[in-house]
């Protein structure tokens, strides 16, 4: 055989070969891509953008807790801490945030779409000066196995509230 022939017969076996690699790759992904999930359903709860300054230390073996809580305009959640801080979204209303530290009172508003973190052993009142009900779903970390998430607290007296 010749060396032209042999270089056409290489030349053609490469392209034929790349061709096929070529269809492979495009081919194996669809193929490869599981079928729906059965019997799953995924509900959105609520979702919020960051909009306080903080972390959680999470550690293993405490539970974590996840509660939807709706409180009235004029009602309020009570002085209280939580024993691993909580992570908060806003789904409904308008939340204001009365936070005793020392003998100062900051007061924030947080409204639908925002997302806050209260750290562990921080004092709170979270009051509804709305005209609606505010709404929000709170993730617990750090909760003593099959203890409370919320510990009730005495009015430090720093707030207006």
């Amino acid at each position: 055989m010749s060396t032209l022939t042999r270089r056409v017969i290489r030349l053609v076996a490469m392209t034929v070969g790349a061709a096929g690699l070529l269809i492979a790759v495009n081919a194996v992904p669809g193929a490869a891509t599981p079928p729906s999930p059965v019997g799953f359903t995924n509900q959105l709860l609520g979702r919020g953008t960051y909009a306080s300054d903080g972390t959680l230390p999470i550690k293993q073996g405490m539970d974590i807790v996840v509660a939807k809580i709706t409180v009235a305009p004029g009602g309020f959640s009570g002085w209280h801490s939580h024993p691993g801080g909580a992570i908060v979204v806003v789904q409904q209303g308008t939340v204001t945030l009365y936070k005793s530290v020392g003998s100062q009172c900051e007061i924030t508003i947080y409204t639908k779409g925002q997302a806050f973190v209260e750290r562990p052993g921080e004092l709170d009142d979270a009051v509804n000066n709305g005209s609606t009900d505010y709404i929000i779903f709170v993730t617990f970390p750090g909760v003593p196995v099959g203890g409370a998430a919320r510990i009730d607290l005495p009015n430090p007296g720093t707030c207006p509230v």
